[in-house]
């Protein structure tokens, strides 16, 4: 189902009290100076007394508070940010990262292209909030979470959400919610404080709201099958799954850990914990969970849009909410993706486990399994060396890999240190794709890949991919009898029905290839 966009059927929505649009739109009261999520269980006002908003920040703009008794800022956030590839789109998810924290809109400027000036307009226009808005009601959504989920002192809070200062924090606060934090935190029952050691990594604990349905064992099935030892830890045991990994943050290393839960109903519950150095780090953590677990998607919509497909229609029946499995670790993954290019997922991991045994950093972590960093570019480069036109290769190098590969990883991570390679969530897909390819021995199957897991890229196609054809023989999509190459074209131009979802579409094609197995047969 898709979102509804007009103001007539937004009201339906909100008259239906349906849940799977929370997130998605808010809807103010011009009555009460109040806004909700859409399924808020009140009285539905007048039609006539309604205002929509897109965000929550263009609301607060307007002068409207957040309802105390649907908590519109505990929803999910909007599947729209990954699907819009425009300028406001992009600097909705770089803001979400905290690009605004420890900077102005200038942070923004560098990374997008383009100056404060027209970037700032241009979020007014679509949003109805400018940027610095629209950062401080997402520090107000971190900030309600860590009141209600953690014990952290109040002024660890403030800072863990991205403000200033603690008045600063209070005021916001009490200017959306019309309570105090305090308030906020004894109606949750959190009342004392507590923090690890001076000098040990601060841990907390965080709820993560996510739209049913969500397909968890697939999403956990995935990492596990990829993870790294010592940089990556998943198990999937007793109902219970837990993927943990260790994280390079903008203020020293930090690790993480999500477990996912079924309720009576098959409904998961999804929590993090997370480690980190400094506060200021924790914001950034979640919304790189919330991009690796592909939180914001809207399943129904997807799921629908699919099952209009009568080939795919029964597996969007017997695996209802799909998601794409994200990173986050950007620069880590263009490693990952090279390395795995044409091999196995055995082989490349094999290969990328060697590779950050020796070069990985070692860091101290409580979670199980954690025990190092995934090497950077820069300890890569130093450590992985221009291979000899002739001769044989040193059979101890940290990446054994054919002559070939070795100079693309080089290459690939020299384009990473200098710039000429941008893998931030607010770069375009197409400008991604186009700096990949320009790098030697990459392919456009390889950048491909990279758009879907880095930019979680909901309308990616992998032209190229034996599995999505695969898949598509086994499900009758594409006779046996047809050449490779035609079939890679067919395949692509089949693929446009599926449209603007046709990353989740290839999702269910790897599935059906592989005998259940999630994801691609060679990349890691």
């Amino acid at each position: 189902m898709e979102s509804p966009t007009s103001s007539a059927e937004r009201y339906r929505a909100v008259q239906s009290r349906d849940r799977r649009f929370d997130g998605q739109f808010f809807t103010a009261v011009k009555t009460t100076g109040i806004y909700c999520r859409p399924s808020c269980p009140a009285m539905t006002p007048k039609a006539t007394n309604v205002l929509f908003f897109s965000t929550s920040a263009a609301a607060h703009e307007a002068g409207f508070r957040a309802c105390k008794r649907c908590l519109p800022e505990a929803s999910p956030g909007s599947p729209e940010w990954n699907l819009r590839q425009d300028l406001a789109g992009r600097a909705m998810r770089i803001i979400r990262e905290g690009a605004l924290n420890d900077g102005d809109v200038e942070a923004l400027s560098s990374q997008l292209g383009y100056s404060s000036r027209h970037i700032h307009r241009t979020l007014v226009a679509e949003l109805g909030a400018g940027p610095a808005a629209l950062a401080r009601a997402h520090r107000a959504q971190i900030a309600r979470n860590l009141l209600v989920s953690s014990d952290l002192k109040l002024a660890d809070i403030a800072f863990s959400a991205g403000f200033g200062s603690v008045r600063q924090f209070n005021d916001t606060i009490r200017q959306i919610y019309a309570v105090t934090p305090t308030e906020i935190r004894k109606k949750a029952g959190r009342s004392r404080a507590s923090r690890e050691a001076d000098g040990a990594p601060l841990q907390l604990q965080l709820m993560l709201p996510v739209r049913q349905p969500f397909d968890a064992e697939g999403v956990f099935q995935f990492l596990a099958e990829r993870a790294l030892p010592g940089v990556e830890a998943a198990y999937l045991e007793n109902g219970r799954l837990r993927y943990a990994r260790t994280l390079r943050l903008p203020h020293g290393p930090g690790a993480v850990e999500v477990t996912a839960v079924a309720d009576s109903h098959r409904e998961w519950r999804l929590s993090m914990r997370c480690e980190v150095g400094s506060l200021a780090d924790v914001g950034v953590v979640l919304a790189r969970v919330r991009r690796m677990f592909d939180l914001d998607a809207d399943p129904a919509a997807v799921d629908s849009a699919l099952s209009q497909d009568p080939v795919l229609r029964p597996l969007v029946a017997e695996l209802p909410g799909m998601r794409l499995v994200g990173t986050a670790e950007a620069e880590e993954y263009v490693v990952r993706a090279v390395v795995g290019q044409q091999i196995s997922v055995k082989a490349a991991r094999t290969h990328l486990s060697r590779l950050a045994q020796v070069l990985g950093t070692p860091i101290d972590s409580t979670f199980d399994g954690l025990s190092r960093l995934f090497p950077s570019p820069e300890e890569i480069l130093a450590a992985v060396p221009e291979p000899p036109s002739e001769g044989p290769l040193d059979p101890d190098r940290p990446l054994r890999l054919a002559r070939r590969s070795i100079r693309t990883v080089r290459a690939a991570a020299v384009a990473l240190i200098d710039g000429s390679l941008h893998v931030h969530p607010g770069a375009h897909p197409d400008q991604m794709r186009a700096q990949l390819v320009a790098l030697p021995g990459i392919g456009q199957w390889t950048a491909a890949y990279l758009a879907l897991r880095v930019l979680g890229d909901p309308n990616d196609w992998m032209t190229g991919d034996v599995a999505l054809v695969a898949g598509a023989r086994q499900l009758g999509l594409l006779v046996d009898s047809m050449s490779k190459a035609k079939a890679h074209v067919e395949l692509e131009e089949l693929a446009q029905r599926w449209s603007p979802w046709r990353s989740y579409a290839a999702m269910h094609l790897w599935r059906a290839a592989t005998s259940g197995s999630p994801g691609p047969t060679g990349s890691v």
